[in-house]
Formats: structure tokens, C-alpha cells, sequence
């Protein structure tokens, strides 16, 4: 069976360094990896690849064994791919429930916001994935450990296999 996500000789320069250089790289469904390197190894480049965030000049990638041209983090998301990024992406003056579920609010009567809805679809996944937040904190309060928890949630909310 084909890895739930492979790069094939990613090659990515930027002027005066080439930031990965025929990288491979794979992983299985519901596995976790940590990349290891010291800062400006290509590290977060290579992620930002896989992302859509950047395109490779060379290589390809592949997901569950199919070529895709991943151009945009709307189409990583829609295939599986998340990213929890390591500057995080949070609205300090927002709730924990507010980031999560930004760009995909439920609404009622098609206009307003449904908060009751928004707490309930975010309560089941902190339950899911045991990962325990205040949901009505702005993340303004929280701590660096906990704000990472509420970007785990966030990748998890929006399909990241």
C-alpha cells in the first residue's frame, strides 16, 4: 500500500541558498514525525511545500500513492493535509472556539453565526482527540503549550488525516 503522503526529490532554491535539495520524504496514515535541523536546514520549507504554501522547483509529491500539484493549502486541506505551524496562526482577541472554526462558521438562517453550534461541533472534537482547551478563552490568555493544542485542534477540525 502507497504512504499516506511521499515526497520524491523536492528541490526548492531561493537566491543565495537552496533550501532542500532532493528531499524524500513519507509518511503513514496517522503517523507522527518530528523533523529535526538547525535553523535554515529547510525544514518549515519543506512542510510549506507539502502545504501548498510554496512549490517545489523539482520533485513531486504524493498523496496515498497518486501524483497532485499541490498549489494552495485549500487543496492540502481538502486531500488531508494539515499544518500546525511553528509561529502560530491564532487571533489573540478571539476565542479558542472562534480560531478553530474560522473560514467554516456554522450559521443559522444563513447570516448569523450559530454559537451553539460552533461550541458543540468543537466540544465533540477536544472530546475525540482528548485535547482539553477552555473553548471560550481568548487566546490571548493562553499559554504557549495550550495555544499549540488549539492549532492541533484546528488542522484536526478542518480534515487533516
Amino acid at each position: 500500500m502507497a504512504p499516506a503522503v511521499e515526497l520524491r526529490g523536492i528541490t526548492k532554491p531561493f537566491p543565495g541558498v537552496v533550501a532542500n535539495d532532493h528531499i524524500d520524504f513519507s509518511a503513514e496514515e496517522s503517523e507522527i514525525h518530528g523533523l529535526l535541523g538547525e535553523n535554515g536546514a529547510g525544514k518549515t520549507v519543506l512542510m510549506s511545500i507539502l502545504y501548498g504554501l510554496y512549490r517545489p522547483d523539482e520533485g513531486k509529491i504524493l498523496v496515498k500513492g497518486e501524483e497532485v500539484a499541490m498549489d494552495s493549502p485549500a487543496k492540502a486541506m481538502r486531500l488531508g493535509i494539515g499544518m500546525v505551524h511553528q509561529h502560530f496562526m491564532l487571533v489573540p482577541s478571539l476565542t479558542v472556539a472562534e480560531n478553530i472554526i474560522l473560514g467554516r462558521e456554522p450559521v443559522k438562517n444563513g447570516v448569523l453565526l450559530d454559537e451553539n453550534k460552533m461550541l458543540e461541533q468543537v466540544r465533540e472534537f477536544c472530546d475525540l482527540y482528548s485535547l482539553e482547551v477552555d473553548l471560550e478563552a481568548p487566546v490571548y490568555t493562553l499559554s504557549v503549550g495550550v495555544q499549540q493544542r488549539v492549532e492541533i485542534l484546528k488542522a484536526l477540525y478542518r480534515g487533516a488525516d
